[in-house]
């Protein structure tokens, strides 16, 4: 097995820099026929692995849309993991977890430990209790080669308030940026990418050392365009990795439909 950062790169320059959003919204599956529960969440995700597994570089599941049915949408999550797999994209989970102590080693087993039946290729993570507490995690991503991706600026216009936030070393964001790049430098692994949103008209960071992945959400739905990403990132946009959620999964559930909005996206 290689590093996640070194598997990334080889899909990505197969199949190219997208990442498909599976979020099974309840608006979204009364579009596609499907009943509110987790089964109708499983059948709308899974389906969406089996059309798209072998075009796109990666899948973004939102743990949040199972988590809502309980024990069994935790199931269905679980299968909808299994099933990324095999296609050769990554998968990475977005549950931004975020705690201290053993309670972040717990996560930590729980997403990125060979074994468990919720292990993704890469977790989104929230650095807002310290960039530090995040450790465990990190940790368990260099040992078991699988990636992180922090919370830096995310696309919600709420979030400014926090991350522009200035302090004695500068901005909130900047320093988890600068965190993150240390943290790769000493590993190598580059197992630590960052959540950098793709709706703002300027980040009000720089990514110019960043040395990781940047998984870019806000494209489509939030007003983020796939055009704008080479002047938003500058240099860095050959890291990026967009995040198209809804903006594929509304044109479903009909297969063609959703192959050639991926092969639009990728142009």
């Amino acid at each position: 097995m290689t590093t996640y950062f070194k598997r990334l790169r080889e899909v990505v320059l197969e199949r190219g820099p997208l990442c498909v959003g599976i979020d099974p919204h309840p608006s979204l599956l009364q579009a596609w026929g499907l009943p509110l529960s987790a089964q109708g969440a499983e059948k709308c995700a899974r389906h969406v692995v089996n059309v798209l597994g072998e075009k796109v570089a990666a899948f973004k599941p939102q743990s949040a849309f199972f988590e809502r049915y309980g024990s069994a949408g935790i199931a269905a999550l679980e299968r909808v993991i299994a099933d990324i797999g095999p296609t050769g994209a990554m998968c990475i989970l977005d549950a931004k977890r975020g705690d201290i102590g053993s309670t972040m080693e717990a996560y930590a087993d729980a997403y990125l430990t060979d074994g468990s039946p919720l292990a993704a290729d890469a977790i989104t993570l929230s650095p807002y209790l310290g960039f530090g507490s995040l450790l465990p995690a990190i940790e368990r991503a260099q040992k078991f080669e699988r990636g992180v991706y922090i919370l830096a600026r995310t696309s919600n216009p709420e979030g400014a308030s926090v991350q522009l936030a200035l302090n004695e070393e500068g901005s909130v964001v900047q320093n988890i940026i600068d965190a993150a790049t240390e943290f790769n430098r000493q590993s190598r692994q580059k197992a630590v990418g960052l959540v950098v949103g793709g709706t703002h008209t300027t980040l009000g960071c720089d990514l110019s050392d960043f040395n990781g992945s940047i998984l870019v959400p806000g494209i489509g739905f939030q007003g983020g365009r796939m055009e704008d990403l080479p002047k938003l990132f500058g240099d860095a946009v050959e890291q990026v990795l967009a995040v198209v959620g809804r903006g594929v999964l509304s044109v479903g559930p009909d297969s063609q439909a959703l192959r050639a909005k991926v092969a639009k996206l990728l142009g």
